[in-house]
């Protein structure tokens, strides 16, 4: 099985001056959900290259023992510093997508031709994706071969107003994850701030926060395990 992760390349938070990028967690968590499943791994972001970390996903308080097992994983540093361009990869040579959140995503991901691109191929081809946290916000432009936007009508999580409140950049991120997929039609499921929550409806897999990313690529893997069984019984 292939599972190609797109990261940001997106490093400034709004005008803050302050840095921002892929949350650690949200990378590593899932990564290692696949690794360990023997899943192949490509890693992609629109520029390509290096993509950028959030410092602040790396303070002693978000670490955790994955974020610490990937930073000490060689062959995963490798693959993070050569990141593929994402105007270069096909839906065809993958089972499946993932997007890792990260503050970085409202910025880059949300607009990208390419990404927006790509998560259509998938969902035309009948791929099974998952995204997590403020990588719901990619979804924004996402619309289904029939024209219709594809959160319209669609359970769906993300990182939430009372969260992004708590981090204190209401007003800095370009949108509100929970708003505009309302504002899209979609239905908004959530849980208390930082809880773990996903939501599987169809194609579709979402997780809410960084905590949920572990759970969400658990949660993917499940869904492609019982729709190969399908598969093969039919």
């Amino acid at each position: 099985m292939k599972v190609l992760m797109v990261i940001t390349s997106h490093d400034q938070l709004g005008n803050t001056g302050r840095k921002t990028g892929f949350w650690l967690e949200e990378l590593a968590a899932p990564y290692y959900v696949f690794k360990d499943a023997g899943v192949e791994i490509t890693l992609a972001s629109p520029k390509g290259g290096r993509p950028p970390l959030d410092p602040k996903s790396n303070e002693p308080e978000f670490r955790t023992d994955l974020t610490v097992r990937f930073e000490k994983d060689k062959a995963a540093e490798a693959q993070l510093d050569k990141t593929l361009r994402l105007d270069s990869v096909r839906q065809e040579d993958f089972d499946t997508l993932f997007y890792p959140g990260g503050h970085g995503p409202m910025w880059d991901l949300a607009e990208d031709k390419d990404s927006i691109k790509l998560i259509e191929s998938f969902i035309a081809a009948g791929k099974t994706i998952a995204v997590v946290c403020h990588s719901t916000g990619a979804l924004r432009h996402v619309k289904t071969p029939h024209g219709k936007l594809l959160v319209q009508g669609k359970e769906v999580t993300g990182f939430t107003n009372g969260e992004e409140e708590e981090v204190g950049l209401t007003h800095v991120v370009p949108f509100l994850v929970e708003d505009e997929m309302m504002k899209l039609g979609a239905v908004f499921s959530k849980v208390v701030n930082w809880g773990v929550h996903v939501v599987n409806d169809g194609q579709l897999i979402t997780g809410q926060n960084p905590h949920s990313s572990g759970p969400a690529a658990k949660t993917l893997m499940a869904a492609l395990k019982q729709k190969s069984t399908t598969a093969r019984a039919s």
